[in-house]
């Protein structure tokens, strides 16, 4: 089965409540008519990026051309183990003329699951090579019961792992496993292998690049297609290439199955760089580096006394507090970036620098972004309204999940011509300047004791006590907030003070715990669920204190 998903969204049925119809007249006409013109003007000018031929190249074969231009430079790198873009090549050749063999045809799907190495490097582009889109899953940390589902969800023709993780992975009926590292200590065959199998078509732009898996709602995982038109949008075009060229190093430190580390693998690969595949050392990996994409919770954790050569820093995944913002933007090139998987690992990037406004800037080159109302009409110039995104970074949809994908896309009634747009959830209004401001999830808003309350804008202020990193807040009751600071220095009550004196009454935490770090997923996002186990267990703590005292 093709992880291409036809959809018939503009069909009235399928389309959510709130959007509308196709509009043959695209960015012009009656949906537009509530606002003045000028505000129509701005409306186009602020949520369109800039119009830049799109890359005809696929990744890998953005790959391929520098294996053939610099063959001796060093691809990637781990654990003092270098591989050169000529070696790297042929090794993914090699192992796409296998899947192919075993039948993976152009449109499947291959499992990578496999930890950070150099296996794991070639286990992706061979996929692509052979036409398929990657499946990527850390086994280090997933589950079996999520490896069986994720290959049954995402229909992997093959597995492709290393030898010490094979018994970790689930053996599905008609599913080969196949060890990437013991292939690749077979001797390369003199002049074999020195380009890769023709698929049994070309690759198309539509054609799934990697499917990832979010974490769903009812605590089933969505897989999500991303093609390779979405890829290279982003990877091959500024400033999401983010100045990566021959000679350049990039940290490889994020979770395989998080979207951002294809931004690091990708990216890196498809634009000449050597990738810096670290193990357990974060600093030391980013002080070898130029270019570092991470989010901000695991910026927060890299010694920034240890970077001075790193060059370009890239964060997304969840906001970025102001002070590491600030500190990181320090004599170097700092981008604070939005946008969910379903749009393409990011499809907002902002340069920032120290003492100015954090925003998540504009639309990357050829996308969009629409600030809309309740009514799906759009709002003016500093209104607040949900984030809607269009243009080539809309990815194909949700795996078999007609009801999600209805929910999620819908017809762009601004660009017409069948083009779709993906409903972030995302709250976010323009600032007079063009730039776009972040103000939460819209299940972010919470009420306590009746009031609605932002979490966000609680942990922002709680951001600017002196001394505090990271915080992050949630409700704990209908009439308390809990929230956490790191690191643990961070004195608690001052925490409260500076609520209450920037915030409403009702916004001021019942209590503030300050943690060494605050606990991280996989995917390398503060772990909330976490800190709700740990709220609730500190407040069964106090409580048979408390009643023990009486």
């Amino acid at each position: 089965m093709s992880v291409r998903q036809s959809r018939t969204l503009d069909d009235p049925a399928t389309r959510p409540v709130g959007t509308l119809p196709t509009a043959p007249d695209g960015w012009r006409g009656p949906l537009l008519d509530h606002l003045p013109p000028r505000e129509r003007r701005l409306f186009h000018r602020f949520g369109q990026g800039p119009r830049v031929p799109a890359p005809e190249l696929r990744v890998h074969q953005a790959f391929a051309r520098w294996a053939a231009a610099v063959p001796d430079a060093v691809a990637a790198e781990h654990l003092g183990v270098r591989i050169g873009y000529r070696e790297l090549d042929r090794q993914a050749n090699r192992l796409a003329a296998r899947l192919t063999a075993l039948g993976v045809r152009t449109g499947d799907t291959v499992g990578v699951f496999a930890s950070r190495s150099l296996p794991m490097l070639v286990g992706i582009l061979a996929t692509l090579k052979a036409g398929a889109a990657y499946v990527p899953q850390d086994v280090r940390v997933a589950p079996t019961t999520q490896l069986r589902q994720v290959t049954s969800a995402a229909r992997c023709r093959v597995v492709l792992t290393t030898a010490a993780t094979l018994d970790a992975v689930p053996q599905l009926p008609g599913v080969p496993r196949l060890a990437v590292d013991e292939l690749m200590a077979e001797p390369l065959p003199p002049g074999q292998h020195l380009t890769a199998p023709v698929p049994d078509r070309p690759v198309r732009a539509d054609d799934g690049c990697y499917v990832l898996f979010t974490s769903g709602t009812t605590g089933t995982p969505n897989g999500v297609t991303v093609t390779h038109g979405n890829v290279a949008n982003i990877l091959l075009t500024a400033p999401g290439d983010l100045g990566i060229r021959p000679g350049r190093t990039v940290a490889q430190l994020l979770n395989v199955a998080f979207d951002m580390a294809a931004w690091e693998i990708l990216g890196c690969l498809a634009n000449g760089g050597t990738l810096l595949v670290r193990d357990r050392d974060l600093t030391a990996t980013a002080a070898r580096a130029d270019v570092v994409i991470a989010t901000p919770s695991v910026l927060g954790r890299i010694d920034l006394d240890r970077c001075d050569g790193v060059r370009v820093v890239a964060v997304a995944g969840e906001p970025c507090p102001r002070p590491l913002a600030d500190r990181w933007a320090v004599g170097r090139v700092f981008y604070n970036c939005c946008g969910p998987t379903e749009t393409t690992i990011v499809n907002t990037m902002h340069r920032h620098r120290p003492g100015g406004a954090l925003t998540i800037g504009r639309p990357t080159p050829n996308n969009t972004v629409y600030v809309l109302d309740a009514d799906g009409r759009p709002c003016r110039i500093g209104e607040t309204g949900e984030m809607w995104a269009g243009g080539d970074c809309v990815s194909a949809g949700y795996l078999d999940n007609d009801v999600l994908n209805a929910e999620r896309y819908a017809p762009d009634p601004f660009l017409g011509g069948g083009r779709r747009m993906f409903r972030t959830r995302d709250r976010g209004r323009w600032r007079a300047d063009g730039e776009l401001e972040h103000l939460g999830r819209t299940d972010d808003q919470v009420k306590v004791r009746g009031f609605r309350v932002e979490l966000d804008a609680v942990s922002t202020v709680l951001e600017t006590v002196p001394g505090c990193r990271l915080a992050v807040t949630l409700r704990l009751t209908d009439r308390d907030l809990v929230s956490f600071v790191a690191p643990a220095e961070v004195d608690p009550q001052r925490c409260r003070d500076t609520v209450a004196a920037a915030l409403p009454y009702y916004c001021v935490p019942a209590a503030v715990h300050p943690l060494p770090e605050l606990p991280m997923t996989g995917r390398g996002k503060v772990d909330r669920d976490a800190l709700r186990r740990i709220a609730l267990d500190l407040r069964w703590q106090w409580a048979h204190i408390e009643a023990a005292a009486a």
